[in-house]
């Protein structure tokens, strides 16, 4: 087998450190423990013993994950090694060479790459710019043949920001019904909508649902490497054997964290101080693109921390990319990372002072483009 290269994820392993303004994290600006947690918890965290705890997650962890999906019960959780061990181990053990995958684009590039690296064919269900970054399902069921076994879909969406219409879940999950497919939903960026109204989950809209969910990007805590997968008590079962090959467990660190976090009102703070910092950083980006209108055009993103950016200047994206890096320390994403040339996705989650400044710092590189 081989794998295809990751290429946004290669670019940030090079630059991401190595930067003064990083506007490539597709999170928020991270906790510090020592602000979140109390003394007493500081406390207990150092006094535990550092074994492996349940391989499939803390039972405390996943009863509080599953609260957070009606219906579900620990039994439908399994914990992982952050949400991309989630996305991995739902390709690997659910699609088999041959098998047909729709898979939503623009999207976070992780389950292209694994899907084709396994023999799956994909095949694409674009968003569309001029319906604000939502699909016309009229493409999704002509999309759908006998080989397909799945719709993968990205909810709130990376790199858009988009959010699709509960009428848009509510029929991909009629035609999934009907055609007997899995719906994989990546809803990593739940909780992290700017207008404050949450996103329904896919789970529970019909008996195929698999949700893969993590804590590094509404949630603040990337460095904790938690995630979760939510599927049929069954199908968690057999994903769990295949965990058993890949990092085995999490940490204990991290499942005691985590259940803190998602307690009801240490998740409401939480995510209210996501959604204010994500909606100052917002407005200025508002009025640095109407000072540039020339030059950008964007969809404002309704969730998560990201914003995906067209522009008019007659340069290949990933070389601005490195032009900006070279010339004033910036680093964004290129369009061409997500296939998708005269676009770059900015993070939209980084402290408001470091955003503002780099902005500016990439205005000083626009003379060169005005006619």
């Amino acid at each position: 087998m081989k794998i295809e290269n990751f290429e946004m994820e290669r670019y940030q392993s090079i630059w991401e450190n190595r930067v003064k303004y990083n506007l490539t994290e597709s999170g928020v600006h991270p906790y510090s423990l020592d602000e979140f947690l109390s003394e007493k918890e500081k406390k207990e965290l150092l006094e535990l013993r550092l074994g492996y705890g349940h391989t499939n997650g803390s039972e405390e962890l996943r009863k509080t994950i599953s609260r957070l999906y009606q219906g579900a019960d620990k039994g439908n959780v399994l914990v992982t090694t952050g949400s991309a061990e989630a996305n991995f181990l739902t390709v690997w053990s659910q699609l088999e060479p041959e098998d047909e995958l729709i898979l939503m684009l623009p999207n976070y590039m992780q389950i292209w790459g694994l899907a084709r690296s396994f023999g799956v064919h994909i095949k694409p269900l674009y968003l569309k710019e001029d319906l604000d970054w939502a699909p016309d399902l009229n493409d999704l069921e002509a999309l759908i043949s006998e080989k397909t076994r799945m719709i993968a879909v990205c909810n709130p969406n990376n790199p858009t920001g988009a959010v699709l219409s509960e009428k848009a879940m509510e029929e991909i999950a009629f035609l999934a019904k009907k055609h007997d497919l899995w719906i994989f939903a990546d809803e990593v960026y739940r909780g992290s909508e700017l207008s404050g109204r949450e996103t329904p989950s896919f789970w529970g809209m019909t008996d195929k649902v698999i949700v893969s969910c993590g804590l590094s990007k509404s949630y603040a805590f990337p460095g904790l490497r938690l995630g979760w997968i939510l599927s049929p008590e069954a199908v968690t079962e057999q994903i769990w054997a295949y965990h058993d090959y890949t990092t085995i467990s999490s940490s204990i660190f991290s499942n005691y964290i985590a259940d803190l976090i998602l307690q009801p009102v240490r998740r409401k703070s939480v995510l209210d101080r996501t959604r204010a910092l994500l909606n100052m950083n917002l407005k200025s980006l508002d009025k640095w693109i109407a000072a540039h209108k020339d030059f950008f055009q964007f969809v404002p993103p309704k969730a998560g921390a990201i914003t995906f950016i067209r522009y008019s200047m007659d340069i290949n994206s990933t070389d601005w990319m490195m032009k900006l890096i070279e010339d004033k320390s910036v680093f964004v994403v290129a369009g061409d990372c997500f296939g998708m040339d005269c676009f770059i996705r900015i993070g939209i989650g980084t402290e408001p002072s470091h955003f503002s400044t780099a902005l500016g710092c990439i205005a000083q590189t626009m003379d060169v483009f005005r006619t």
